[in-house]
This record gives structure tokens, sequence and C-alpha cells, in this order.
């Protein structure tokens, strides 16, 4: 089954007065039809960049240095800004973490809804306004009729996210790039949106990457996991195998992090030190300064090897199979 979506040696570097910042380092994944990737990692990794470039979406002094975006036979990044028009909103859609950056503030949410539509397709008013009405269902918004005349300003932050989710499932595209777009919800509205964006993926055959640091999350989510660590994917496999028997180090401590499961006044488990500035990285590995199986082996750059069925990791000294945690 040939891939939906084909990223090879992505780089997106950002040109600066102090030097060059390589947010994202040579990326390589593939994402199958209804197939869901979690792309993992603490802020400053890269996961959130990865997805603006597949999008076309990087802003100077930052820019696509190299690599190929493959999206159903179509080479994204050399088919230039035309070629991103074209398939923006109806064939890839992103929902962004930030619903200000979807929705005018100045203009009714109806007026939004209704053009994002017929931008794309030649439809009447009409249908499209029904669409829109479904679509803020789908997504828990009561009220459709009355939400719709209204302005973003008169929506909460949350009720602003449930909208810009709402938009990215009008046309049902091939491929959404979700970005941490459950933060500012709630419990239950995170899980309704979880369950119509599986749902979506399931019948409808929209393949979904989704871009977040909630581990939690995306282990009930995710088909695969890609960790992100400096602008690498470090770790990538199904998601079940990653969450219960995690290799490289860091990913170990992502998940030992999450506070699930521990005792009642127990000392949160942490990894020491902090991410790295991307103009001064560390000579070999990237998180070998924070790592408790560092040593002088890890002064050369690790390869991206494989760990198991479908597995890759990026480690000198990775974690055995069902490695008891230290």
């Amino acid at each position: 089954m040939s891939a939906l979506l084909d990223v090879c040696d992505l780089q997106t570097h950002f040109f600066t007065r102090d030097g060059v910042a390589k947010a994202v380092d040579k990326v390589s994944f593939s994402l199958e039809k209804g197939q869901i990737l979690g792309l993992v990692g603490e802020s400053g990794s890269g996961k959130s960049v990865t997805g603006f470039s597949i999008l076309g979406l990087v802003d100077p002094p930052g820019r696509v240095a190299g690599g190929q975006v493959i999206f159903d036979g179509t080479d994204l990044i050399a088919g230039g800004e035309p070629v991103m028009r074209s398939l923006r909103g109806k064939r890839i859609a992103m929902i962004f973490q930030d619903p200000m950056m979807t929705l005018n503030p100045v203009l009714r949410i109806d007026t939004q809804m209704v053009e994002t539509v017929r931008a794309h397709e030649n439809v009447s008013k009409a249908e499209a306004l029904r669409r829109c009405r479904e679509a803020l269902v789908q997504v828990g918004i009561s009220s459709p009729d009355e939400r719709l005349k209204s302005y973003p300003h008169q929506f909460s932050g949350g009720m602003r996210q449930r909208v810009a989710i709402a938009i990215a499932l009008l046309h049902k595209p091939d491929l959404i790039i979700a970005d941490e777009p459950t933060t500012a919800l709630d419990v239950t509205i995170q899980a309704q949106i979880l369950s119509e964006v599986q749902k979506l993926c399931a019948q409808s055959g929209t393949a979904l990457i989704w871009i977040t640091h909630d581990l939690a999350v995306v282990s009930g989510l995710a088909d695969r996991l890609a960790v992100m660590y400096a602008g690498r994917i470090i770790e990538d496999g199904p998601t079940a195998a990653i969450i219960a028997n995690p290799r490289h180090p860091y990913t170990r401590g992502l998940i030992d992090s999450v506070p699930q499961g521990k005792r009642h006044g127990a000392m949160l488990t942490q990894i020491k030190g902090m991410t790295p500035s991307l103009l001064n990285l560390p000579q070999g590995c990237k998180f070998a300064p924070r790592c408790p199986r560092a040593d002088a082996a890890c002064q050369v750059e690790p390869a991206l090897t494989p760990a198991g069925p479908d597995r890759q990791v990026r480690c000198h000294h990775p974690h055995a199979d069902h490695e008891a945690t230290p």
C-alpha cells in the first residue's frame, strides 16, 4: 500500500544573526490513509515546525532547506505556493494551537465558514451553511444557528478552538495536521473531539498527524508515535509498543514523568536539565548531556537503527526489551 504522505529528509532552518538554527534536521516518516501519527516531544523539539513545513507555512527567517514532502504523488516543496494553495484547506487541513490563527476577529463565524466551503467547492450558500451547522454540532457546539451569527470575541477560548477544529473538518480532508488542538479544552469536550477525529479517520480514510507533548492523550489516539528531540526523530514505532517498552532514554523519561499512577505525595519523575539551544547543540548525541546512560561513545552522533519489529531508535545505549526503570 503506497503512503499518502512521505516526508523524506525534511530540513527547515532559521537563518539568524547568531547563526543557523536547524529546527527540523533530516526528519523522515510516512503516513498511510486512515493512519494516525503522534508527533511528541518537549517544547522546542521541532514538532510544530515540522507541521508548518509540510504545508509551506514557515515564515522568514526560516525556510525549508532540503528534503521532500510527497503528498499523494505530488512533491509539495518542488510544486511551491501554487500547489500548496490548491491543497490547503481542502485536501490538507491544519488545526493550530491558537484558534485566532484560523479565525478573523472582525468577521462573523458564518462568513468565515461559508467562505471556507465555497473557496474549494461550487455549492450554494444554503448548502454551505448546512455543512457548517453539521460541523459545529460535530465538535460539541449547541445552538449552531445562533453561534454562526456570532463573532470570535463572543466565544470563550475553548469555544473558538472548537470552531477552528470544525473549519478543518468541513471538507473531510485527506490529511489533517493538528498542533496541540485540545490544549485549551476541558476533558469532556477533549474526549468528544478525540472520538470524532478517530471516527473521521476510520470512516473516510483521513490521515492525521497529532502534534502534542501529552503522552496520555496520544497513547489512546495514535497508531504510531514519532518522538522528536532537538529537531530530529529519536524513536518511532507502533504506539502500544513504545508506551509499553520505550527504547530511547528520552522516551523513557517522557513516559516516567506522566503523573498517572503515582502514589499520593510521591515525588514526580523529571528529565534533568533543559532542551539545548538550536544555535549551540552539543557534539554527538544531542540528548547526551541529560542522559543517565551517556558515555564516551555518545560523542558520535548515533544513527536511526532498527529496534524491533517496525521500530527505530537513535541511541548508542537503548533500553533492552522490558528493561526496568532505574
